[in-house]
């Protein structure tokens, strides 16, 4: 029992302060590259990088389009499919996406790009937005109130400026509050009629019981003026630019 206990006596121990802590370490930081990795990669693939260009026909979407991408004005340009292409702003870039203005085909591209769009262009046609202006209310606020939009941040981009009878960017955006408050009271009657099991059922925007602001809503709204035939676009670039 005595010669045991005297080995086990004698049998050496290796304290936790003596045991060298260079592997774990390097373990621990290899596991914090992965998990990083990781990440990066998955937002990547499932991130907002898109800018939609949006807005009724004739508004001047695809003449914006190539303006900014290649810089000419195309005298006639009609499109009946998305045209999408690459802005590089300093070393960073992002697709923008303009989508026709036809109705049926301007919703199914919103439908088909609206969960990886970082921001939104909405094109108004500056000399005939009084005479439209139902119509482009009820374009944008299908866009505003849409839950995949609440992230986004939205420039009304007011076009044709160069033109004498154009409406200025402050008139379009009274009007377009006026008009956005009786689409949201038409809307929310239909919502009620539907019930409240619908899926996916779109945002009520503003606030319950006052007039309709851009102010109240979730998103980031900003009005900027614009002239696609003179490429006056610079407050488009700038907005781009500080989005990317």
């Amino acid at each position: 029992m005595d010669k045991l206990s005297e080995k086990t006596r004698e049998k050496p121990t290796i304290k936790l302060t003596e045991m060298d802590p260079t592997p774990i370490l390097i373990a621990l930081v290899l596991g914090f590259l992965v998990v990083a990795l990781f990440v990066i990669l998955r937002r990547r693939s499932t991130g907002r990088r898109d800018f939609l260009l949006t807005g009724l026909s004739e508004a001047g979407k695809s003449a914006i389009f190539m303006q900014l991408l290649h810089g000419k004005f195309p005298e006639t340009f009609t499109s009946i499919k998305e045209n999408v292409g690459e802005y590089r702003g300093g070393h960073l870039s992002a697709r923008v996406i303009d989508v026709p203005g036809h109705y049926r085909v301007r919703d199914k591209c919103f439908e088909l790009y609206k969960r990886t769009t970082k921001g939104i262009v909405f094109v108004v046609d500056s000399v005939t937005v009084q005479k439209d202006i139902r119509d482009v209310a009820d374009s944008l606020y299908t866009i505003l109130s849409d839950s995949l939009t609440q992230p986004c941040s939205v420039l009304i981009l007011c076009n044709k400026q160069d033109q004498t009878t154009a409406k200025s960017a402050k008139v379009i955006k009274t009007l377009l509050e006026k008009e956005l408050h009786t689409v949201r009271d038409t809307r929310s009657r239909k919502l009620q009629s539907v019930g409240d099991d619908e899926v996916n059922k779109p945002i009520t925007l503003g606030k319950p019981g006052r007039d309709f602001e851009f102010a109240h809503i979730s998103q980031n709204v900003q009005f900027f003026e614009c002239s696609a035939r003179d490429n006056q676009l610079n407050h488009l670039a700038d907005w781009l630019d500080r989005m990317l």
